[in-house]
């Protein structure tokens, strides 16, 4: 039997692999849910995404040093479990399986929340259904959303956001001008509690910024590269959602609005007009439903690897269909998971996903720590202040944005975490042997992998 390729071909540059990254971050976030995050910080939307960016950057910074270390595709499941334990990164990515689960239900609630905005006449709860549908049954037949299309959709989603900046800016001069243009950082209703608050929140339009970790075996110089490109790719996406962000505060004063889930669209029609407002809406929505689609179906494969390799049960989720070749009941589960949006709001739902993203930093922060301890013993000293002060700081940030999340999430996270530690308990014999290890690459030895158009692996 011939065998088939164990390692991808390096030819990403670093002006690629940034792209990738802040492609999927998915910009346009920040317009859906400007009003869960101005309603929350109290007016102060702009000042949460800049204490977000402050967090994302401290684990951003042990990110690029793991995918120095490790310049694997296995991100913070690779990282766990070289340099803490196998266990411990298994819980990392049953953590992470969470966050996935969970992250095509908020885009689809988020399509749902604006398409009935747009659309009235059609109730919320029939839109989720729809888009829940048409996603579970392209990815059940295999079907790949054309990467071309995907990129035509990115730049529409990046001209809407030019636009409607601009119609910002006329707008704020109009109507308050300068003094406005302050509070919309700071207002005497606000609070170091609220901003706080709301970057937890805000924190979700970074999920996918570690995304570029798992292209370490796709690109030129992988330990130059993704660090590097770690950095850049935070920082470029939190400079467009502390700037849109700011610019939208300006044009909306205060926390206040008629529907917060869809301020997003009620204020793109008072600066812009209807519609403007509506083929802005119908742009975004298109770019927002290949995202699901691609996000439902990497989800999957990682259950089906996750199967195909003994972390979850074999016979249910390491299957693939004969003909079809794709995981069709982990589809579905994703599915009927996204259905769950039906009763949520979508502050609930954006922290369920956050849950998982912060214990995931945590750990990463908590991987350089170990790594430079260990290394400090057999010799060699790194700096203290980078691999010591700077990942602890990031890890206390991270945990305390998890104490600002609702408490729905964090009962929801815990449990999560208790039926993960249940389960790995089974599969380790009492916790005696090694967790599973997953094979991140397709080998010779087992099943063909069903196609994706997502990364292998969930990234915090």
């Amino acid at each position: 039997m011939t065998d088939q390729p164990t390692r991808m071909r390096g030819n990403l540059g670093l002006l690629s692999v940034v792209a990738f990254g802040v492609a999927y971050m998915a910009p346009a976030v920040v317009t859906s849910i400007f009003g869960v995050t101005a309603a929350t910080s109290k007016g102060a939307a702009p000042t949460a995404y800049m204490i977000a960016t402050g967090a994302m950057l401290l684990t951003g910074l042990s990110y690029a040093k793991m995918a120095k270390v490790h310049p694997s595709s296995g991100s913070v499941y690779t990282y766990a479990r070289k340099e803490l334990d196998s266990r411990i990164g298994f819980l990392a990515g049953w953590a992470l399986l969470l966050d996935y689960l969970f992250l095509p239900m908020v885009a689809w609630l988020l399509q749902a929340i604006y398409l009935h905005a747009q659309f009235p006449a059609v109730p919320e709860w029939a839109w989720l259904v729809i888009n829940v549908a048409l996603a579970t049954a392209i990815n059940v037949v295999g079907l790949k959303v054309a990467d071309r299309i995907n990129r035509v959709l990115l730049l529409g989603v990046t001209a809407v956001l030019v636009v409607l900046a601009a119609l910002c800016v006329h707008y704020g001069i109009g109507h308050g001008g300068a003094p406005a243009a302050g509070h919309a950082f700071w207002n005497s209703a606000t609070s170091i509690s609220a901003v706080t608050a709301a970057a937890a929140v805000a924190a979700y339009a970074f999920l996918g910024f570690d995304a570029v970790s798992t292209l370490s075996e796709e690109v030129r110089d992988p330990q130059r590269t993704i660090p590097r490109s770690i950095i850049l790719t935070v920082l470029t996406g939190g400079g467009i959602f502390i700037v849109i962000s700011f610019l939208m505060q300006w044009a909306h004063p205060g926390g206040s609005f008629p529907d917060e889930d869809s301020a997003g669209y009620l204020l793109s029609t008072t600066v812009g007009g209807k519609t403007f407002a509506d083929v802005a809406n119908i742009v975004s929505m298109l770019g927002g439903f290949a995202s699901c689609v691609a996000i439902q179906a990497s989800t999957s494969r990682l259950m089906f690897v996750m199967g195909r390799d003994g972390a979850l049960p074999r016979q249910i989720f390491g299957r693939l269909h004969r003909k079809l070749l794709t995981p069709i009941v982990n589809v579905l589960i994703i599915g009927a998971v996204g259905l769950l949006a039906m009763t949520l709001s979508l502050a609930d739902a954006t922290s369920f996903i956050n849950f998982g993203a912060f214990l995931g930093f945590t750990l990463v922060n908590v991987c350089v720590i170990a790594y430079a301890v260990r290394q400090w013993r057999s010799g060699p000293r790194h700096s203290p202040v980078r691999y010591l002060l700077l990942p602890a700081a990031g890890a206390a940030v991270d945990v305390y944005l998890i104490t600002q999340l609702g408490g729905t999430a964090v009962r929801l996270g815990l449990g999560w975490l208790v039926i993960g530690i249940v389960w790995l308990a089974v599969i380790t014999k009492g916790f005696r042997r090694p967790a599973p290890e997953l094979r991140l690459q397709s080998d010779s030895d087992g099943p063909a992998e069903p196609e994706s158009s997502g990364p292998l692996l969930p990234t915090a």
